[in-house]
């Protein structure tokens, strides 16, 4: 594979955010066309549902195993197989009209989740010093950005166009992205020779697999359900015997030891919490701004109005990343965490009393947007300074998967909030204004919650330059 020229910072920064961006949009891709799923893939509601369930879980088992292999083959190598497995994916939507083809399409486009993490990882080899925490913050909050520019964006093209166009556009801005890194991004010269943890890498994805599947179909098989424990006692079982093996494998694909030091532990756990956090809102404000307003509360408006309400927070969480880079280089990355953790639960406290107009709605949602840009901001610093360069991208594709084991957990419990406070409106009960607040309320818990676990990582630590390590030796090899 042909090596990119020597990296420009600014660029290396603007094509792997731009890969970032893209990546995320595949999480919102799908939202406008929700209702019409189950007519347009000749299919019941709840087997349409897994266009949506086979990109999460995808995107869970793909992330770890993605990085484990870009520490071992090349970053840069990774991040290409990964966009090229998202173009294939977008084509192979933009082609279907039923439901299997859909659901391999976007299987396949969960699979490139793991762009975020490799990117963060080749910044760390490639960028210099002083660029380095706006660089990761930018990239992290990239996450964000996509799924809130997403929205509108597919919104008014599924308002306008055939449905097959919005997976089309995907496949295209792929293209874009695979092109850019192949010419622009340099290959880090941070490897670490090993042996793929084949075994490691099929306990996990099956005890993910489980996991995750228990946790977002739960509500529809019903969490007392025979499969649903099922799932979960396998989940239990089968993770607790790869840890087993994990920790007796000279070159394992998660280095337990290194995730059980406190400053990885923690800002993992903080991962879970913000982004169960981050996902509440997500479910909540498109909610309320389409109920009919004759129940209320209800404000009646399109799916597109939903998307331009949302689309500031992903604009605050971007602006965000130079703030959080320079409270990390003064005070400390732990100190952003923690006032992110802040800004998230005030603004989860204001939302449960300013629910009421639409600018009220823009409001808590950017404010929210700043929070987790901060916090988002801080968490590969804090990866970072605790991991060895030679399990960087690992490392953070674990961060990464604990931020969507939090989205999974979120929507879980929103959706039986939800399902147990209604009203009812006409024939059909809809959601109550109490069940709202409730999540909201839940959301600004789990902030606390995650600023107390800030509160017990280490004092703060420099990120070590890349070429060094700290207990594992990393070898260069050249571009």
């Amino acid at each position: 594979m042909s090596e990119a020229a020597e990296p420009r910072p600014n660029v290396v920064v603007a094509v792997l955010a731009l890969g970032g961006i893209v990546v995320s949009l595949m999480q919102t891709l799908v939202i406008p066309l929700i209702p019409a799923l189950p007519t347009l893939l000749h299919a019941s509601a709840n087997d349409a549902a897994w266009a949506i369930t086979a990109t999460l879980l995808a995107g869970a088992i793909a992330t770890p195993v993605v990085g484990r292999l870009g520490d071992m083959y090349g970053k840069r190598r990774m991040l290409l197989v990964s966009l090229v497995v998202l173009v294939v994916g977008s084509t192979v939507a933009a082609l279907s009209d039923s439901l299997v083809p859909m659901v391999i399409g976007r299987a396949l486009q969960g699979m490139a989740a793991g762009v975020i993490a490799l990117g963060i990882s080749i910044m760390r080899d490639e960028l210099p010093a002083e660029r380095l925490g706006s660089a990761t913050s930018l990239m992290s909050a990239s996450l964000g950005v996509g799924g809130a520019l997403g929205l509108p964006a597919a919104a008014f093209l599924a308002e306008r166009a055939d449905w097959h166009v919005l997976f089309w556009s995907a496949a295209v801005l792929g293209v874009v992205v695979t092109v850019l890194v192949f010419l622009l991004v340099p290959e880090s010269r941070v490897r670490t020779p090993a042996r793929f943890d084949l075994v490691g890498a099929f306990g996990l994805s099956v005890g993910l697999l489980c996991l995750l599947l228990g946790i977002s179909k739960g509500a529809d098989w019903g969490w007392g359900s025979a499969t649903t424990l099922v799932l979960f006692a396998v989940a239990v079982i089968v993770l607790a015997l790869w840890g087993w093996w994990e920790l007796r494998r000279p070159q394992p694909l998660v280095d337990l030891r290194t995730t059980a030091r406190r400053q990885v532990l923690l800002t993992n756990i903080a991962s879970i919490v913000f982004g169960f956090a981050m996902f509440a809102i997500s479910l909540v404000i498109p909610q309320l701004l389409q109920l009919p307003v004759a129940t209320g509360y209800g404000m009646g408006q399109s799916l597109l109005t939903v998307g331009l309400v949302m689309a500031p927070s992903g604009l605050v969480m971007m602006s965000m990343a130079p703030l959080s880079a320079q409270i990390t280089r003064s005070r400390g990355p732990k100190i952003t965490l923690m006032v992110g953790a802040v800004v998230v639960a005030i603004a989860y406290g204001l939302g449960i009393v300013l629910m009421s107009q639409v600018w009220q709605l823009v409001l808590v949602s950017s404010l929210m947007g700043a929070g987790v840009g901060l916090a988002y901001g801080a968490m590969p610093s804090l990866i970072m300074a605790a991991v060895p360069v030679s399990e960087t991208a690992a490392a953070n594709s674990l961060n990464t998967l604990m931020r969507s084991i939090g989205t999974s957990m979120s929507s879980a419990v929103s959706g039986v909030v939800l399902a147990h406070l209604t009203v009812s409106f006409g024939s059909t009960a809809v959601p109550s204004p109490d069940g709202f607040r409730l999540i909201l309320a839940i959301a600004a818990g789990a902030s606390l919650i995650a600023l107390v676990v800030a509160a017990f990582l280490p004092p703060r630590r420099a990120v070590p330059p890349a070429g060094t390590t700290s207990t594992v030796p990393a070898t260069a090899t050249a571009r």
